[in-house]
């Protein structure tokens, strides 16, 4: 028996609680090691009070998902005291048992040693206030990505000057303009209630110099190019009367060097009230320019990046704190958006996210804050600060295999559970699982403008956990290589849609809200063949997905679903999904 890879860790996302009256436990071995895995759990405190034997009643647990060196085991359970004590006997290949508990692996013990409530591992009580929350609006929502910029013009006369003319097939430049706008959004509303999206992430709308508006200049300002506050709150309420949640993209991490507070510190150095509101190294601040207008090397101040136009903000300051939460605070209450996108988030500080989460859940308690970070973020998913993460980890596995053929089916299983297994159940539903976005090239462009390839990575994308988005014009087939072509115009133009892909993503989104219930983490199996044909299972429901080189004979009735299926032939590229 290996025991280096026997792994169990309360109140983590190894035990915590689905529901106020339900644990969920898991247990970690290694690959094909252990035979069976079975848990004692009852009342700590029935042992002595109540003269229970609890810890003799062995309770088989269920073994979940794999990776390539590990094997997951999971239960449920209740205890009508709301606390639990736990320990778990394993059983290998060869025979061997062991109690593994909170004292660590036990291959010999005493019946005394058994009847001490102190020995197991501990839930000391179903503390509902602690428990992760996942808004169930987030679970049935499918996100569609707007860079305001570049999705419609619809009000000319709010262009910035040197505005260029709209047009979908240019390759625009980093500080090229085309005179998006929200009238242009809320002109086009109904087109996402026909595509069938039901929640908008819009990238920065607040007053900035640039095109993407990270360099924020004023937080309660909508960018005067893009409209005001009037309007803005026009089309969130047309959004909700529509079912449509609205997300904003807070950039908190660092500010605009033409903000009023980096102006100040600029000109009166160490002597301005905003001095400690930044990293600064030595003043008077300052940095070379170079041909790239976005880096240098020698900013003497903390920045985004090499970005000496985007200072970074001490968020351990307390007026900082308060003025970021101020921000926050006030889009909420006086607009009633949904959520909040956190750019950059791993950079700024936990005390002050944990501020943020109580801040904006004090006031709508299913508000979704959305973190971006790119790297294992269970630091932040424990409840206490973020809903979800932007899941790159997670989708570039899937691209990894899909599109550059890089890791084969087996390999990509293997990481998505891992990613999976870093999280509780919850937070894995409330992962953002994004393909394609403003800071990657578009996904018809890695597909190479393989249509059928993107049905086929979209629909296996559809059919994992988390809430899937799509970036606007994928609908229509856009394409562009890393920022900045991923952020032409918006394809308005008729003779450049490809309509035959938005009547697929219309399709694919209805058949997702109709399974997004049954999307359980709990429920996945996998069924992988050697040569790349991919089965996911979630009780009922089922898909495939044929990644190999050759046609696949299938009999399915009905699917909800499918793509290159004709005459009980499953071709490459194709998929199916379907129910029992």
């Amino acid at each position: 028996m290996n025991y280096a890879a026997i792994y169990h860790r309360p109140e983590s996302e190894y035990a915590f609680l689905l529901d106020k009256e339900t644990m969920h436990i898991r247990i970690r071995t290694a690959k094909d090691d252990i035979r069976k895995v079975e848990i004692v759990y009852g009342d700590p405190y029935a042992i002595r009070s109540l003269n229970s034997n609890w810890y003799l009643q062995k309770v088989p647990m269920k073994k979940g998902l794999s990776t390539d060196v590990y094997d997951y085991w999971t239960i449920s359970i209740k205890e009508p005291k709301h606390r639990v004590a736990y320990g778990f006997y394993l059983t290998d290949t060869e025979g061997e048992e062991v109690l593994y508990n909170d004292q660590g692996i036990k291959t010999s013990y005493s019946q005394e040693y058994l009847k001490n409530e102190n020995n197991y591992f501990r839930m000391p009580f179903f503390q509902e206030i602690d428990m992760f929350k996942a808004p169930q609006w987030v679970r049935n929502t499918v996100w569609y990505q707007i860079f305001p910029e570049r999705f419609a013009n619809g009000d000319p006369e709010l262009n910035p000057e040197g505005t260029k003319a709209w047009d979908s097939t240019v390759h625009p430049g980093r500080q090229d303009f085309y005179g998006g706008d929200l009238q242009g959004v809320l002109d086009h509303l109904d087109h996402l209630v026909d595509l069938g999206v039901n929640g908008i992430y819009f990238n920065p709308i607040f007053k900035a110099p640039s095109n993407h508006k990270y360099d924020t200049e004023d937080y309660f300002e909508i960018d005067p190019h893009f409209g005001d506050k009037k309007l803005f709150k026009k089309l969130v309420d047309e959004a909700h009367k529509r079912g449509i949640k609205v997300m904003l993209d807070a950039v908190f991490n660092h500010i605009g060097d033409q903000s009023p507070q980096w102006q100040d510190v600029i000109k009166n150095g160490k002597d301005s009230k905003y001095a400690d509101w930044f990293h600064i190294n030595k003043f008077p601040v300052s940095y070379t320019p170079t041909d790239n207008f976005e880096f240098s090397n020698d900013a003497t101040y903390e920045t985004f990046d090499y970005t000496p136009h985007m200072p970074k903000l001490n968020t351990a300051n307390p007026e900082v704190q308060e003025y970021l939460l101020s921000i926050a605070t006030y889009w909420i209450k006086e607009f009633d958006i949904d959520a909040w996108r956190l750019d950059v988030a791993n950079e700024i500080d936990h005390h002050f996210w944990r501020r943020f989460h109580d801040a904006t859940t004090a006031l709508k308690p299913d508000f979704y804050i959305l973190g971006e970070i790119w790297h294992t973020s269970q630091p932040w998913l424990q409840g206490d600060q973020f809903t979800g993460v932007m899941n790159y980890a997670y989708t570039e596995a899937i691209k990894e295999h899909f599109l550059t053929h890089e890791i084969d089916a087996l390999e990509m299983k293997n990481k998505l559970n891992q990613q999976l297994m870093l999280y509780n159940d919850q937070a894995d539903s409330m992962m953002f699982n994004v393909l394609d976005s403003h800071d990657t090239a578009r996904i018809k462009t890695l597909a190479n403008d393989d249509m059928e390839l993107v049905k086929q990575i979209f629909a296996f994308t559809f059919v994992q956990p988390g809430t899937p988005s799509i970036y606007y014009g994928t609908e229509y087939g856009m394409t562009g290589e890393n920022d900045p072509d991923d952020r032409k115009p918006m394809v308005w133009d008729e003779k450049l849609q490809d309509h035959d892909m938005y009547q697929f993503m219309q399709h694919l989104i209805e058949v997702r809200k109709q399974i997004t219930n049954e999307l359980n983490v709990k429920d996945l199996k996998w069924n992988i063949a050697s040569d790349g044909l991919i089965g996911l299972n979630y009780n009922d429901i089922h898909a495939v997905f044929n990644t190999t080189q050759s046609a696949v004979e299938l009999t399915i009735e009905n699917p909800l679903i499918s793509n290159l299926y004709q005459d009980q032939q499953l071709m490459p590229k194709g998929f199916i999904l379907y129910k029992d």
